[in-house]
């Protein structure tokens, strides 16, 4: 598990494979000047998750401290997705099920196939 440490004071743990992929959608961002929201479920505590939000923004201090001496491989289509997701209004929304996907911890597709199926039906 590796660390964002937002602000210079608080870390937050992620996956290192869905730390990297945040690290490139979060570095392109910043280094255009871009501010945003990225959201998640942080579960690090209490049982059923607290529902967290930073403002990302070129003025404030973010470390991306890995577990690991070497990145994992990103995947372009994830992202594309997080990216699309970083330009967003509602922000960044990094869903439990994504970032299972992104660990690999179920079958790639599996995310997408349901939010496109969700897609679907609510047209």
């Amino acid at each position: 598990m590796g660390t964002l440490i937002y602000d210079g004071t608080d870390g937050f743990t992620f996956d290192d494979r869905v730390l990297a992929h945040l690290q490139a959608v979060i570095a392109t961002k910043l280094r255009r000047r871009e501010g945003f929201l990225l959201l998640w479920i942080d579960r690090s505590g209490a049982t059923e998750g607290t529902l967290r939000s930073i403002w990302l923004d070129p003025s404030i201090s973010i470390q991306f401290v890995f577990t690991h001496a070497r990145l994992p491989e990103l995947n372009r289509e994830w992202l594309t997705m997080l990216t699309e997701r970083a330009n967003s209004n509602s922000g960044l929304l990094l869903e439990d099920e994504l970032r299972a996907e992104i660990r690999e911890e179920v079958p790639e597709g599996t995310y997408r196939a349901s939010r496109t199926k969700r897609a679907e039906r609510a047209e």
